[in-house]
């Protein structure tokens, strides 16, 4: 196939991928149930126009995705095609964007994050996107974080039914009329990206993979 008509079928893969999906989790989204907690600190920054970053494993991203549409947030949109999707879905929610990824414009993106966050933006991370590995924080999350003074807080989504892809993040796509509960952890500024920074990070966002939230939680 040449080159012409790969970036042809690849622009036809993201049309249909947007048309059809976006509606698809559109409709999906109206029947969860969500309940956020520890979401008073963020809320109290946001209403102060102080900046943070919000992080969340790539596994557990669509949650968190629908539940903070519509509140000014931006994102980094890796260059990755599969991303691109999400990116296009994102912005009908409210969502705002920075292109770059870990492997592909990451240093350039990673310059307009830390002056968004110095200007009172939020924004908000997979550290182990856009391709693991899984669990993994990349360092951009912390120098972010390090270099603007914004704080970052760690979402961690329980899902009570939920479709596990077989990719390597295992993607929860939440079922119809599921319970979802984000916690949101407190506040805390990366003063490195040392080890011990990331494994902070770590401890903050909890397991990779979305945890199941049982009947009598």
């Amino acid at each position: 196939m040449s080159t012409e008509a790969k970036a042809r079928a690849k622009a036809r893969k993201l049309w249909w991928s947007v048309t059809l999906g976006r509606p698809l989790v559109t409709l999906l989204g109206a029947t969860w149930r969500i309940e956020e907690r520890n979401v008073e600190a963020w809320q109290r920054l946001q209403a102060e126009g102080n900046p943070c970053v919000l992080a969340v494993w790539h596994g557990q991203l669509l949650g968190a995705v629908w539940a903070n549409r519509f509140r000014g947030i931006s994102a980094l949109a890796s260059t990755h095609g599969d991303a691109e999707i999400i990116a296009r879905m994102m912005q009908r929610w409210g969502y705002r964007f920075v292109r770059g990824s870990s492997s592909q414009g990451g240093r350039e993106a990673l310059v307009q994050i830390v002056d968004g966050l110095k200007q009172g933006a939020t924004f908000a991370f997979t550290p182990d996107g856009p391709r693991g590995p899984r669990g993994v924080p990349k360092p951009g999350l912390l120098v972010a974080s390090m270099r603007s003074g914004a704080p970052i807080i760690g979402i961690r989504t329980e899902i009570s039914r939920a479709w596990r892809m077989g990719s390597w993040d295992r993607f929860a796509i939440p079922k119809p009329f599921a319970r979802l509960r984000l916690t949101y952890s407190d506040p805390w500024v990366a003063p490195d990206a040392s080890e011990a920074s990331v494994a902070e990070l770590q401890r903050r966002l909890g397991p990779p993979e979305a945890g199941v939230l049982g009947s009598g939680a």
